[in-house]
């Protein structure tokens, strides 16, 4: 994309943000809910596709871009991106990693648009740092394939109008080697979406366990077609190394709002007839928020260009998501300090920022997964005796 669309089109997702959602954030924390008409906002500006190449009706971002624009999405809500983050990200991208040319050029451009919202059924009750430990089956009958099983935590399940399952297709195939990806639409005889799920934080971003009990797919809907048997882990993997990235993105435009929260709170609040920001105390935390948040963005962007080129596609979406799901934590705890008492209370901005902080070190791969995916990779062999 030319430089001067793509600043245009992050400029203008900049604004529909600050002026449009940040004012809604505490109707959507009440609600639950993002309001309709910021949804049908969201499909006009082609939000639901940007991460979807313009041959499937997409806007086609680069990582790299796709971070520019993430870095904006994340100054508000996490519901606001979680509504499309599935369809560019790890749902969609299931299409674009393993599908065949027909199942793409069926589903990807209703993705593209928001006609359609998909969801990534991985996680399980008993798998969830380890998927390849995942026990949902798919047995064959004839051409078509039966589901029986349960996932957990699904983003979008509520609201899902197309699932992604992962399914152990082979018993003799140990692990990773056994499971296929399957397209499963909503409505299907046996697939049933449980309650959304009471967080901690993140509200109006769905989630809810799925369940599958006999639900009958048909040989086109194995994801890939013949050769996607057993191949579903392996594009799991591709699916999430592109959503870590897209995730610490979202940390380090979390962290933007949350440090200047902290700045103009510290500037305002008079304490002793002057304000808290002539502390040296206070200015320590700023520093140290504005100095984590400058890291985290640095980071972003090198590991966006690498995983743009191929140069890296493991440690650095790995390396970003670690440090920047960690480092917005950090800062949500110094804007709450900054701010006292007040920082305590419910309807203040920074209160509802740390909740919804916390849960980004744990999707998309836990920190400690991280750990453990940067420190193989670099150790090798010896890291694995």
């Amino acid at each position: 994309m030319d430089p001067e669309t793509f600043t245009q089109i992050v400029a203008s997702v900049r604004e529909f943000v600050r002026q449009e959602v940040v004012p809604l954030e505490q109707r959507i924390e009440a609600d639950d809910a993002v309001p309709e008409h910021l949804r049908q906002a969201c499909r006009e500006m082609g939000l639901y596709g940007f991460a979807i190449p313009e041959r499937y009706g997409g806007t086609g971002l680069s990582m790299a871009e796709e971070a520019e624009l993430v870095f904006e999405l994340g100054y508000t809500t996490p519901a606001l991106r979680s509504m499309f983050g599935t369809n560019n990200g790890i749902a969609g991208h299931v299409l674009l990693e393993g599908a065949t040319e027909e199942q793409k050029q069926a589903w990807l451009p209703r993705l593209a648009t928001g006609e359609l919202t998909a969801c990534f059924a991985l996680t399980e009750p008993e798998a969830g740092s380890d998927p390849s430990t995942l026990t949902t089956r798919a047995e064959r009958d004839g051409d078509d394939w039966i589901l029986h099983g349960s996932k957990r935590w699904i983003t979008n399940a509520p609201i899902a109008d197309l699932f992604m399952v992962f399914a152990r297709t082979s018993r003799e195939q140990p692990g990773a080697r056994g499971i296929s990806a399957f397209l499963v639409p909503a409505g299907a005889e046996g697939l049933e979406v449980g309650a959304p799920d009471h967080k901690m934080g993140q509200r109006g971003a769905w989630t809810a366990d799925v369940h599958l009990d006999g639900v009958r797919v048909a040989g086109a809907g194995l994801i890939g077609g013949a050769a996607g048997v057993d191949r579903g882990f392996a594009t799991a993997m591709k699916c999430l190394a592109h959503g870590r990235l897209h995730i610490a993105a979202v940390c380090v435009g979390m962290a933007q709002r949350l440090v200047d929260e902290q700045v103009a709170f510290a500037t305002e609040r008079r304490q002793g007839g002057r304000p808290i920001a002539a502390h040296q105390l206070i200015q320590g935390m700023v520093a140290d928020s504005v100095t984590d948040l400058r890291a985290g963005r640095a980071l972003v962007r090198t590991a966006a260009a690498a995983f743009d080129d191929g140069s890296d596609l493991t440690i650095g979406p790995s390396t970003a998501k670690y440090f920047c799901s960690e480092m917005v934590g950090r800062v949500a705890d110094r804007a709450v300090q900054i701010h006292g008492g007040a920082g305590y209370m419910r309807d203040v901005p920074v209160e509802r920022l740390y909740r919804d902080a916390r849960l980004f070190r744990i999707y998309e791969g836990t920190s400690q997964i991280q750990q453990l995916i940067i420190a193989r990779t670099v150790l090798g062999d010896a890291a694995r005796e």
